[in-house]
């Protein structure tokens, strides 16, 4: 079940639970979680893309070990917020972990990649670590701002 809204995400988690955040890129995935009760999101790990089969596997044993009830993938739109060929290739993505059995929210990534390497080069991080660390740091900028707005909702 693939959703865009806070609300349907929301209504398919009832009893709440922990959360993925994905930073789908061609090369890399960046992964972050979030604890149960939906507070904070921390960036967890660099996924090096093979074929989609190995990274389905690879996301499946996090799933399982980390015990995932929910998946939010950030969404690249254009800046008028209209589709992008990164756009349908994240769909599909998202498509594509039915298997996994798990309601996944697709959450407007805009500006994520952006905050985060502003956020490091403020640290003064190098361009090396920079590189290491921006997807995973992106992932949990979505996650965050996604677990922002299903806690904001309804309360």
């Amino acid at each position: 079940m693939i959703v865009g809204n806070t609300a349907e995400f929301r209504a398919a988690l009832p009893n709440g639970g922990r959360l993925m955040g994905l930073d789908v890129g061609t090369r890399t995935i960046g992964l972050a979680l979030c604890d149960s009760g939906w507070t904070i999101a921390t960036a967890a790990e660099l996924i090096r893309r093979t074929k989609f089969a190995a990274d389905l596997d690879k996301l499946r044993g996090i799933v399982a070990a980390q015990s995932v009830k929910g998946i939010v993938i950030g969404l690249p739109l254009n800046m008028d917020g209209s589709d992008s060929p990164r756009t349908q290739s994240t769909r599909a993505f998202a498509r594509n972990l039915a298997p996994l059995g798990l309601p996944v929210l697709l959450w407007d990534e805009r500006w994520s990649t952006q905050a985060v390497t502003r956020t490091l080069i403020d640290a003064d991080a190098s361009r090396a670590r920079r590189a290491d660390l921006v997807d995973k740091m992106a992932a949990a900028y979505i996650l965050q701002g996604a677990i922002d707005g299903l806690v904001g909702f309804g309360t």
